[in-house]
């Protein structure tokens, strides 16, 4: 917990960070999302451990030496940003609840995320033909699991407001999924983006609930550049140049796609905030944030930005009857190099430079880098 003095200091910093509401240091952190945001969920889910790719090697390596069900080679944006603003890395849901013996005030988070989750309920997908081969948790689901703990915490509604009210929520990133199942399967752009208005409303009830259920500062995601995927250049490949970006390699269109999303979210923000004028809802720019390293890898130390590190083979190390992990995938031998991981997923080092952006840069609306955040440390 933050002394007195400190508290006090950082309630002077937000004072002139956000949009003039005040909000002091957070006591806790509570996640929902994806694979981007999982920190071990899936695989305390699933039944098949050793078929989920996150639990076996390579993956994990770089920081924890071993799998932790995090999709990368070691952290993820919501490590850095607790580390950043001096938490314990968050626990997953699973873990917390199979650990109850635990002291509640010794718990200052929770991650809700799950690998492969959608924003939208799994019905609406199956309704058009598409199967979400990872879990059937939405987002939906994740906001039930928190409401089912949320007790835990707090004893009545005015405490669980005050609880909430002291917590950092991230929301996400989430949404990815409902576009990666319907295009792996298949489905033409024009048919998924007719998804993208119902994925931003499944987003933006989530955090109009969450918020009347007390939450005060929350941090929203938007889409990575898709198109710069090592998954998505390997399953749309074609010779047609005029599809690809000359400086960068990715996909023109399918990053046009995420830019939708992008628009589509921060205007559902924009509505949310009018809502509730109270609230602190930040947009985070991880499209922004990424392209900065896709656009000039030198700069960031990347010698690969397209190529996954680990994976399958191909043109871009990609293939996803060999995913990363499997006996006959292979690995680079400096991940730190690397922007892409496994193919869909990004490495520890474009990870940690897309939370500096958001926790000390430019890449947030508003900028968070007067939220009571110490910075990240190279270490």
């Amino acid at each position: 917990m933050a002394s007195s003095s400190n508290s006090f200091i950082c309630m002077i910093i937000l004072l002139i960070a956000s949009f003039g509401h005040v909000h002091g240091c957070y006591d806790s952190i509570i996640s929902f999302g994806d694979s981007l945001a999982d920190t071990g969920n899936l695989i305390r889910f699933s039944k098949f451990n050793n078929i989920v790719a996150s639990s076996v090697p390579p993956y994990g390596e770089t920081f924890f030496h071993h799998p932790t069900g995090r999709f990368s080679d070691g952290r993820l944006v919501i490590d850095f940003i607790a580390e950043g603003m001096g938490f314990p890395l968050v626990p997953p849901y699973a873990g917390v609840m199979t650990n109850m013996s635990s002291s509640k005030n010794s718990i200052r988070g929770v991650n809700f995320a799950v690998a492969g989750a959608t924003a939208v309920d799994i019905s609406y997908l199956e309704k058009r033909g598409i199967k979400n081969p990872a879990t059937n948790v939405s987002l939906g689901t994740q906001l039930d699991w928190f409401k089912q703990i949320l007790p835990i915490f707090c004893e009545s509604p005015t405490s669980c407001k005050e609880y909430l009210g002291n917590s950092l929520v991230l929301m996400g990133e989430i949404g990815g999924n409902d576009y990666n199942h319907p295009f792996s399967q298949g489905k033409s752009g024009e048919e998924v983006q007719s998804f993208v208005p119902a994925v931003i409303s499944a987003i933006g009830l989530a955090i109009n609930e969450l918020i009347e259920l007390g939450a005060q500062t929350l941090i929203v995601p938007g889409n990575l550049p898709i198109g710069c995927s090592s998954s998505y250049l390997t399953i749309f490949k074609n010779s047609n140049k005029k599809d690809y970006d000359d400086s960068t390699g990715c996909i023109n269109w399918l990053n046009d796609f995420a830019e939708y999303h992008n628009q589509l979210l921060q205007q559902e923000i924009h509505r949310l905030r009018d809502v509730h004028p109270h609230a602190n809802i930040i947009y985070a720019d991880y499209y922004n944030a990424a392209m900065q390293i896709y656009k000039s890898p030198k700069n960031f130390g990347f010698t690969s930005t397209i190529v996954a590190c680990c994976g399958g083979g191909g043109p871009y190390n990609y293939d996803s009857n060999t995913p990363c992990g499997s006996e006959s995938s292979n690995y680079c031998d400096s991940p730190s190099s690397y922007v892409s991981w496994d193919g869909v997923h990004l490495t520890e080092a474009a990870y940690k430079l897309i939370a500096k952006g958001l926790l000390q840069g430019p890449y947030t609306i508003p900028q968070m880098n007067g939220l009571c955040n110490k910075g990240i440390s190279d270490q």
